[in-house]
């Protein structure tokens, strides 16, 4: 028995070393690779090439960005998973309904989808050791191109190579890198994701939050100017609007 438990602590404590040290060598390597990409200057050829862009092109990304990061479209855990609701999930049988409410529940949970694949992606990550080895690899490759190029430039076999020419080689890397590491875990994680996701699109009944979009924020008094037959006006106040209260328009 004595030895059963020591054998089942020793396996708890290694697994737990191990989640510690694929964190930390995920947290090194995303800080080495940001402030690789900081040095590097890309993120002002990004900017300019934003700038170029006319105008309204411009205005129409900002819009897009606003509309669907909008931190409002994320649903709360109790309206995702329907709690405190009689029959949150049921099996819809007629096909019209069936479609409408998956055209619902995509446009209204869609934040709630990619929240619960980037989650998936994370966890898949942390199982994959060989991910884990080799985004550290790639940290301190990133490393090594910034402390050769701490000065400016480094020369290679009579070559210089300024500091921005090798992290944009660098970052080219490690995309093609990434994209060889990561593609199994893509896939498990998307079609996990896609399967829990589907199940939720389904079956969740989200019919009563349809109107949800509707709602109009009305907030301040109302002055009502009442005059009477003599020709004397008397203004009279009525608040009956709290501040920050919300009415449902039908």
């Amino acid at each position: 028995m004595a030895l059963t438990d020591d054998t089942t602590g020793t396996s708890s404590g290694s697994a737990a070393g191990n989640v510690a040290g694929a964190l930390t060598a995920l947290s090194s390597a995303s800080s080495t690779i940001k402030n690789a990409w900081e040095n590097s200057g890309a993120k002002d050829v990004i900017a300019t090439a934003s700038s170029n862009l006319p105008q309204g092109t411009q205005d129409s990304i900002s819009l897009a960005k606003q509309k669907v990061f909008n931190r409002q479209n994320l649903r709360s855990p109790t309206v995702f998973f329907g709690l405190g609701e009689e029959q949150p999930f049921y099996v819809e049988k007629v096909p019209s309904l069936i479609a409408e409410r998956g055209r619902h529940n995509l446009s209204f949970f869609y934040l709630n989808y990619v929240g619960v694949t980037t989650i998936l992606f994370c966890l898949t990550l942390l199982i994959s050791p060989s991910a884990i080895i080799g985004i550290g690899l790639l940290g301190g490759a990133w490393m090594g191109v910034i402390r050769a190029t701490s000065e400016g430039s480094v020369q290679i076999k009579g070559i210089t190579i300024t500091q921005k020419q090798a992290s944009i080689v660098m970052g080219g890397l490690s995309v093609l890198t990434l994209i060889w590491l990561l593609s199994h875990i893509f896939w498990m994680t998307l079609f996990t994701s896609g399967f829990l996701c589907g199940i939720h699109l389904l079956l969740r009944d989200a019919s009563m939050h349809k109107d949800e979009e509707d709602k109009v924020v009305m907030q301040g008094d109302l002055s009502l100017e009442v005059g009477g037959d003599n020709g004397i006006g008397d203004e009279e106040e009525a608040s009956f609007l709290n501040n920050a209260a919300e009415v449902s328009l039908s």
